[in-house]
Parts: C-alpha cells; structure tokens; sequence
C-alpha cells in the first residue's frame, strides 16, 4: 500500500521513522541516474501534482478537506482520519514555508505510468524536495498515494564545484545560519572524520520559555535511534550464548505480551528487521492516555498483548515499533535485568556516553531540550511536546542523547568495544533474505559496496535526530534538533557537501 510519508514518515501522531532516511527517501534514491525536465506535463497524474503543491501552499484545512475527499482513492482516503490528512498538509507547509514547483524526474530506471516524481523547493529553507505521487490507472485517475521527501539536487542545474575541507566547513556553516536565521532549525550538529571532530556547533533554544540557548552538549531526543542500542543489547547477549537470533520469541515472552500462537512464528531476527508482520503500539489508546500510564515495560502490555501479524514473519517488511519494544523485553528475560540497566551497563556506559539515557520527563533533568513544533493555529506560531511525548523511553525510542556521545557510540562499536568484528558486521548489515533489504538489526543500511552507510533517524513531534556512519569513508554526521522535521535537511547538506570534496 502506499502511504503518506514525511520527514517524520508517516502521521505526525507515530514515532515510526525508520532510518537515516524515510521509506520514501531510499525508494527514490535508490532508482540511480535521473534526468529533471522542467514544465508540468498535462497528464492526469500532472494536474494532481499541480493540485497537490497548491493546496500545500494554502495551508488551509477545508482546502485539504476537500482534496481528500474528491482526490483521493476510497483506500488511501480512509487509511486515516480526515484531521490526520489535514496534519500531514499542515506540517508539510509549516516546515517548509510552501513548495515551488521545479522539473518532472524521469529515472533511467523508469517509474509505472501511474507514479509520477516532481521535485520542488522549499520557500523558508530552499531545499530540494521530491513529491512522489501515485494514481490509479483509470478516470478520474484518484491519488492513491502520496510521498513527500528529500531528494537530490536537480539534474538540470549547474553542477556545484569542488571544496577543499576548510571549504566544506565554510559552506556547511553558512547553511546552518540561514536556517537559524530563518528559524528553521534549532539543534546541534557534528561532523568527524576517522572519530577526529571537524565541525561540531549549536544552535537555537533548549527552552523557548526561558530563552535557554541549546549546547553542544544539550541532550536532545532519540526518537527511534534507541533502536541502535536494543539491537546491539540483543547482539550482546546473542554473542555470549544467553539466546539465539533464530529462537522463537514465545521462548522469552509470556503470553500475557503475546498470544502463543502468534509467538511461535516470530524469530528475534525478525524483531530487529522490522519483519515480524507487527505494527506499532502508539495507537488511539496510546494517543489518548494520560502519558503517566506507561513508564516501565510492563506498561505497555495493554498496548501490544493484542496485536495480529499482519503477513507471515519474514517474508515482508513493515516498521515497526511493537516488534523492537519486544525485543527490549526479550533483553530483560535473557540478562535478567531491567531493560535500562542493561543499557547503561553494557552499551553507553562501555562507550562512554555518560549524557545518554531514557530520562523520566517528570523530573528535573539537567541540560535537556525541550521539543517544539510550529502551529500557525497558536498565538505564538509554536507549541510544544511535554504533553505529547512519553515519560520515559524505551527499547523502541525516546530516549536522550548528544552529538557528542553519538560519537562516541560509533567510535565504540568500530573498535569493537560492544561487539566482536562479526557480530558488529552482522547488526549492521541488510538481510534481504528475511524480505528487509535496507534493514538490518537495529540499523538502517543503505549505499553501495564500497560507500556504505548505516545508522538511524528519529522523528515526532518537536524531536528530529539523524546519525549517518559512513563505513568506507571514515565519515560521521549526527544531527540532533528540538524542532521536528528537521535533522533530515542537514544530514542531506552535510552529504552534498561531502560529496563535493576535492
């Protein structure tokens, strides 16, 4: 099915973003050499792109209200509620000022006849975007799907020049101004090479309220990069012969998590690849409880106890925050440890992380960011997360971190500090054979053989976080931010921009 993807991929209301790059991103940069031709074609799939950027650029909800309903396929139209197609326009303008229209990308590669790419620029920022569209074959040729994301830079432009490495700095930093000044991010950012610093820099407020400046050392959230730190545990304990990828999960979990007859399909594998056929526990329950309710693991029974497969594990592939939460507890029953403990002691504390943990937001903690999203519905044009955002994280996300100690956490795992050689090889590469080709256990992959890339991204609301280890190159890239959307935008500069060196 195709969906709605974003920065934040998918509904703003889920923490589901699922790498260093959304689904969307990879999909379309995965499809090789481009041609972008300038002129929106007079095509059925042309004239709804037009519609598309211009009820973007309205920012206007029964504007929005009326192209689902008449645009949109009966599928894709009641794949969620109306306030959340609203949401998904409405972030899409707020983050990016509204979109101008460029070219038309053609793939060398082509795309079926229904799908159509058109890239534009954001206003506010002036990044490249791709708007990635499906319709269905026959009049009224209804939109069926629908991707927003970053793309690369136009074919049909002049090709930038090359940049010594004091150079790069120069241009990364004159980037990073113009989006501050224009209040379009907010956040801190690392580049290193070889482990060695090259740039690290903070900008914007921790606290809005008290005019607090962010630090370099300001903890800013994970989002879903804590998934990185659940799939080393599990390798850890994989490792030392206290479970086996390949057991069952009905082996670790009781059936007041899982029924048994759902268990009994799962592998751990297939937990840590996002190919167990579970969905997410952040649902209209979740969405609609006081966040008090869930603090510790075994709050959150309720919320997966009851979840069906939606295919037969290892055969396709769907993000999912269920399936990595378990994994968490399969950590607890095989170390016999509370989750968090384990975490402390054997992954960032190992590596040094000391500004790293799942706080509990109901507690003073010091030198932590507060999230924050624009709302052009508020008198102040913001708001914030503290009564969106869980009181604590967990195994699938949520927890706290600086660029600083992402450093650290690759620095750490490149030496093997947390792993062996072959287990370290084996978390972070893709396992097409269980239908996850981008995927591996805790980490994204992504690249070419010889320009690999791994890592993971974390998005909701107010949070938008990113770290690229670029395996062959020596390169690091960490973004963390209190704005949503956001990391996304720099990770993709700091990439061009890497790209360009002499």
């Amino acid at each position: 099915m195709n969906l709605y993807h974003s920065q934040r991929t998918l509904f703003l209301s889920c923490i589901i973003v699922s790498f260093a790059m959304p689904t969307a991103v990879r999909a379309q940069q995965s499809r090789g050499d481009y041609e972008d031709i300038p002129g929106l074609p007079d095509t059925p799939a042309g004239n709804r792109v037009r519609e598309v950027i211009e009820v973007v650029n309205a920012n206007e909800a029964e504007k929005v209200r009326t192209l689902v309903n008449t645009a949109f396929s009966q599928k894709f139209r009641d794949f969620a509620p109306m306030e959340q197609h609203i949401d998904v326009f409405s972030h899409t303008y707020n983050s990016t000022g509204g979109l101008d229209f460029h070219a038309i990308r053609h793939y060398k590669d082509p795309a079926p006849e229904t799908e159509i790419t058109a890239i534009v620029k954001t206003r506010r920022t002036e990044m490249w975007r791709a708007i990635v569209l499906n319709i269905e074959p026959t009049p009224p040729h209804r939109i069926s799907g629908l991707q927003f994301a970053p793309a690369r830079p136009p074919s049909n432009l002049p090709k930038p020049g090359k940049l010594s490495p004091n150079q790069l700095v120069s241009e990364l930093e004159a980037f990073l101004d113009k989006l501050t000044a224009a209040d379009a991010f907010s956040g801190s950012v690392l580049l290193a090479k070889n482990g060695e610093v090259l740039f690290k820099k903070a900008y914007g407020l921790a606290s809005k309220r008290f005019n607090v400046p962010n630090r370099v050392d300001t903890k800013f959230n994970l989002g879903s990069m804590n998934k990185m730190f659940t799939g080393v545990a599990v390798a850890q304990l994989a490792q030392r012969g206290k479970l086996s990828l390949d057991d069952p999960v009905s082996k670790y979990l009781s059936t007041d998590w899982l029924p048994r007859e759902v268990a009994d399909k799962i592998q751990i594998k297939h937990l840590l690849t996002h190919t167990s056929g579970l969905g997410s526990y952040f649902s209209d329950e979740f969405m609609n409880a006081s966040r008090t309710r869930f603090r510790d693991i075994d709050d959150y029974k309720p919320l997966i106890s009851a979840e069906t497969l939606a295919f037969e594990p290892g055969t396709d592939w769907q993000y999912s925050n269920s399936g990595m939460f378990l994994a968490g507890v399969i950590v607890e029953n095989a170390s016999g440890m509370g989750y968090h403990e384990y975490i402390r002691k054997f992954v960032t504390g190992p590596a040094g992380m000391t500004n790293t943990d799942c706080y509990q937001m109901d507690e003073p903690v010091p030198n932590l960011a507060i999230g924050y999203s624009r709302d052009s519905s508020r008198e102040t044009g913001w708001t914030n997360n503290i009564f969106k955002h869980v009181v604590r994280g967990g195994p699938a996300g949520g927890g706290f971190s600086t660029v600083e100690d992402l450093l650290k956490f690759e620095i750490a795992l490149r030496s093997h500090k947390l792993l062996s050689a072959e287990s370290t090889e084996l978390v972070w590469t893709a396992k097409p054979e269980l239908g996850s080709p981008n995927y591996g256990f805790g980490f994204g992959v992504r690249g070419t053989s010889d320009d690999r890339i791994v890592g993971h991204s974390g998005g909701f609301s107010g949070i938008s976080s990113n770290l690229d280890m670029m395996l062959d190159s020596g390169y690091t890239v960490a973004v963390m931010a209190n704005y949503d959307g956001v990391a996304s935008d720099v990770s993709q500069k700091i990439r061009e921009l890497l790209g360009r060196l002499e």
